[in-house]
C-alpha cells in the first residue's frame, strides 16, 4: 500500500524524468521504460499514475506551463505598482527566466511544440498558453494604447518572445538572454513610445477645459 502524501512527490519525480529522459534521447526515444529506469521505478508506476506516455507527456507539460505561470505571478507581484511598462517587462524576464531556459526544459517545450500539432490535448494546453500570453500583454498595453493598437502589439510581442526564445533554443551557442530580453524591451519601448506624453496632453486638456467651466 503506498504511503499516504507519496503520490505528489512520485509525481513530480516521474515527471522529473521525464524531461532528463527528453532531454537524453529525444521525445521519439523517450518511452516508458527509460522514464522508468531513469527515476528508479517500475513502468508499472507511470500506468498507475499516468495511464502511459501520452499522459505522462501531458502531465508534464503541464507542470513546465505551471512553472511558467507561477513565475509570472510572482515578478509581476515583485514591481508593487500598475506601470504597463514594468508589467509588461515582467511578463518577458519571466519568460527567459532561469526556469525556462534550461537545457532539458527548452528541449521539452520543443517536444511538446512538434507533437502539440498531431495531438488535440496538447494543442488545447498551447492554445491556452498562448490565449494566456496574448490577453495579458494586451491588457498592459490597453493602458495607454488604443484597442486596435494594444491587440497588435500584444501579437507582435507575443511572436517575438516565442520567436527569440527559438532562436535561442536552436542555436548551437545557446540562448543569449540577456540580448533576448534588451530587444524585447526595446519593442515594448517603441510601441509605447510617445503614450505617456498624449495621456499628459490629454489631461493637460481636460484641466483647462474644466477651470473654463
Amino acid at each position: 500500500m503506498p504511503k499516504v502524501g507519496m503520490e505528489p512527490i512520485r509525481r513530480h519525480q516521474l515527471i522529473n524524468a521525464t524531461m532528463q529522459a527528453i532531454d537524453e534521447a529525444g521525445l521519439a526515444d523517450t518511452t516508458i521504460a527509460r522514464v522508468a529506469r531513469t527515476a528508479g521505478v517500475s513502468t508499472g508506476i507511470i500506468s498507475h499514475y499516468f495511464g502511459g506516455k501520452d499522459g505522462l507527456l501531458e502531465a508534464t507539460m503541464r507542470y513546465v506551463l505551471s512553472e511558467l505561470g507561477i513565475t509570472i505571478s510572482k515578478r509581476r507581484a515583485a514591481i508593487g505598482t500598475q506601470d504597463a511598462r514594468a508589467h509588461l517587462k515582467a511578463i518577458v524576464e519571466a519568460n527567459f527566466d532561469s526556469t525556462q531556459i534550461s537545457r532539458c526544459v527548452m528541449k521539452t517545450w520543443l517536444a511538446f511544440w512538434a507533437t502539440s500539432m498531431h495531438r488535440e490535448d496538447l494543442m488545447r494546453l498551447q492554445r491556452v498558453n498562448d490565449r494566456r500570453l496574448y490577453s495579458n500583454l494586451c491588457f498592459q498595453f490597453q493602458k495607454h494604447l488604443s484597442r486596435d493598437s494594444a491587440q497588435e502589439a500584444a501579437r507582435g510581442l507575443a511572436a517575438l518572445i516565442d520567436g527569440l526564445w527559438l532562436r535561442g533554443a536552436l542555436a548551437p551557442e545557446g540562448l543569449n538572454t540577456a540580448r533576448a530580453i534588451h530587444i524585447a524591451f526595446d519593442y515594448i519601448d517603441e510601441r509605447l513610445l510617445g503614450s505617456t506624453t498624449r495621456t499628459v496632453a490629454s489631461s493637460s486638456l481636460k484641466h483647462v477645459a474644466n477651470r473654463h467651466l
